[in-house]
């Protein structure tokens, strides 16, 4: 049990043994249970909430423009703390939230508005200086590019903000806050700033932020680390009060994953492993505002019944620029669907889509409308999305059609000539799901970097600012002296050894997701025993191979020797990437799940009787 400070006032507390952090959200949308499970059963010492994409402050911009009060996660203060503070501030628990969005002021006025009618005194600090759309001019005059495809400044954006991190949350629990609310920052930072006030690290402790970054990583998506989206989800019970994620940490950086008793879900080494690999991109160098982290020699042991304990993450200086991204309006997209059953239904699908484009198009040309920017046929139940693994032999499926235009009225056509297919195209097309779809705008996003210099970040505690200025950082980082991408060795083919064909799923779990543009799929081998296998078989050609169907640019391999991974990055295949991509998996969810059906050839005898099918 953690070593409780009730009074929660006055700076660090360096002499706390354990500090224990619930991961009461892992997005905008979560389930509303997580939080009451973590305090009525977790013992937290600090609930923290993660909110925040890039389409979050999107959608909270737009609010905000409507109504100067709006703008921030309402559901954090109407929902969560309305109906759980008195709890809190009984139990001395103390709140991290970036619910703030793109007005964490008026996130605090309304907490503020809820506190005194409730009859219950708090103190609420805000984080400031993400937002940074009053600066669009000034980016636009200066020539800022896009950070990965040196596309130029946007002429409208809709939100800009910078990802800020750890420290100004820390400042603000030291000056005695009950609760921090923050704009932008990274989705770790709510979890590091936690650590950093609890056991007075410094800024240049750069072993221990890497440990507490990662702590905030394995969290931030909430049950993500407790079984959710687990590859061998069989094994994983009671989804239906699945554990939210505790980090039971130490002065030292070491912690422990844990989850609340009596809640279900799954918390061994895979399942925190898998969420290690989820979106980090080159494990060498996870950039962040505090620190560089290296993860590539984390390890994953049990401590017990549904504890695992983490260490071996390691920090080096970050650079002296931080990440800013802007989003905005991007034309039109609209999409829809039809359920197609019968004999040959995959050909039925996709026969019907081009036909109704070719329709349409006609129509367009002939009302002197635009033709479509671009469109995208994919039919849901044939396998598709599995490339050359793929069974095309459904006699159910769904046709979705996505188009983008920079006309409404175009894609108003469409929404109109999509139903008559139910008609006049066919047998067994029936069930226009969602009925008749409306356009809506497609939202971009355009990332760049910006000196750290440039950027006034300050924590406003009920009304006194204080400046907290980025700690030291270098844009020269040595990644020669970091282990190398490919680490292990591959295994060496004896014709005289018998070998048998089996899916990837038969010797390793999988997790995946997008980092912007790219597919991160990474892969954690079952046994160390496959290792060399691995190394052997999933080079990043057989994987492009494997993903011919999705023309990836490059595929990048990246090791991860302390815990027996492979990182992969699959560079272009998203259709450009989350709120502007018509594909169904624009976030890369199921790619793991694609990768994990290859093919590989392995040793027999490596399988294990048991184990053969």
């Amino acid at each position: 049990m953690s070593t409780r400070n009730h009074a929660g006032r006055g700076g660090g507390q360096a002499s706390r043994e354990v500090v224990r952090i619930g991961g009461a959200s892992g997005f905008w949308g979560d389930t509303a249970m997580a939080a009451p499970q973590l305090l009525e059963r977790g013992e937290v010492d600090f609930l923290v909430f993660d909110y925040l994409a890039e389409v979050t402050m999107s959608i909270l911009a737009a609010k905000r423009a409507k109504d100067a009060s709006q703008g921030y996660a309402n559901d954090f203060v109407d929902i969560t703390m309305r109906s759980l503070l008195p709890e809190i501030r009984r139990r001395g628990v103390r709140v991290v939230a970036n619910a703030g969005g793109v007005n964490p002021l008026a996130c605090r006025e309304a907490l503020a508005a809820v506190a005194k009618e409730l009859g219950i005194e708090i103190r609420i600090g805000v984080v400031l200086g993400d937002d940074l759309v009053h600066r669009a001019e000034e980016f636009a005059a200066s020539g800022i590019r896009e950070m990965f495809d040196g596309s130029p400044f946007p002429e409208r954006p809709v939100s800009i903000n910078a990802y800020l991190g750890a420290v100004p949350i820390a400042r603000a629990l030291d000056a005695g806050c009950d609760v921090v609310i923050t704009g932008r920052g990274v989705d770790s930072a709510v979890t590091l700033g936690a650590m950093m006030h609890a056991f007075g690290w410094r800024e240049t402790d750069y072993d221990l932020l890497a440990q507490g970054s990662l702590a905030g990583h394995l969290i931030e998506c909430g049950a993500q680390c407790t079984g959710g989206l687990f590859t061998d989800w069989r094994e994983v019970p009671g989804w239906e009060n699945i554990g939210f994620p505790i980090v039971e940490a130490r002065a030292d950086g070491s912690f422990v994953i844990t989850k609340a008793p009596g809640t279900g879900g799954l918390v061994t080494p895979a399942t925190v492993g898998e969420q290690l690999l989820y979106e980090i991109g080159d494990p060498r160098s996870y950039l962040l505002p505090d620190v560089r982290c290296d993860f590539t020699a984390v390890r994953f042991e049990a401590d017990g019944p549904e504890r695992v304990r983490v260490t071996g993450a390691r920090g080096r200086a970050p650079s002296a620029s931080v990440k800013v991204s802007a989003t905005y309006a991007d034309g039109y997209r609209n999409t829809a669907f039809l359920t197609i059953i019968g004999a040959e239904a995959a050909a039925k699908a996709r026969r019907t889509g081009e036909t109704i484009l070719a329709r349409t198009r006609s129509m367009l040309a002939a009302q002197g409308l635009p033709d479509y920017s671009e469109t995208r046929i994919e039919v849901l139940g044939a396998e598709e999305s599995l490339g050359a693994q793929g069974r095309a032999d459904a006699r159910e499926v769904v046709l979705k059609i996505a188009v983008r235009s920079d006309s409404a009225a175009a894609l108003r056509l469409f929404a109109r000539e999509f139903a008559p297919a139910g008609t006049s195209m066919a047998p067994g097309t029936t069930g226009l799901l969602g009925g008749r779809p409306s356009p809506s705008p497609v939202i971009r996003l355009f990332s760049f970097l910006l000196p750290k210099d440039a950027i006034d970040v300050t924590v406003d505690v009920e009304g006194e600012v204080v400046e907290v200025p980025f700690g030291p950082g270098s844009e020269e980082d040595d990644i020669r002296s970091l282990p190398p991408a490919l680490a292990f060795e591959p295994a060496v083919e004896d014709a005289g050894v018998p070998m048998r064909t089996v899916e990837l799923l038969r010797i390793a779990h999988g997790r995946s997701g997008d980092k912007g543009n790219k597919a991160n799929i990474g892969i954690i081998a079952r046994d160390a025993r496959w290792l060399p296998w691995l190394s052997l078989r999933l080079t990043p050609e057989a994987v492009a191979a494997h993903f011919a169907h999705r023309s990836p640019r490059l595929v990048e391999r990246f090791d991860l020797p302390g815990m027996g991974a492979i990182n992969f990055l699959l560079h272009d295949v998203l259709g450009g990437g989350g709120m502007a991509s018509l594909h169904t998996d624009n976030l890369a969810k199921a790619y793991a799940q694609v990768l994990l059906t290859m093919p590989v050839s392995v040793p027999e005898a490596l399988l294990g009787e048991s184990r053969q099918s």
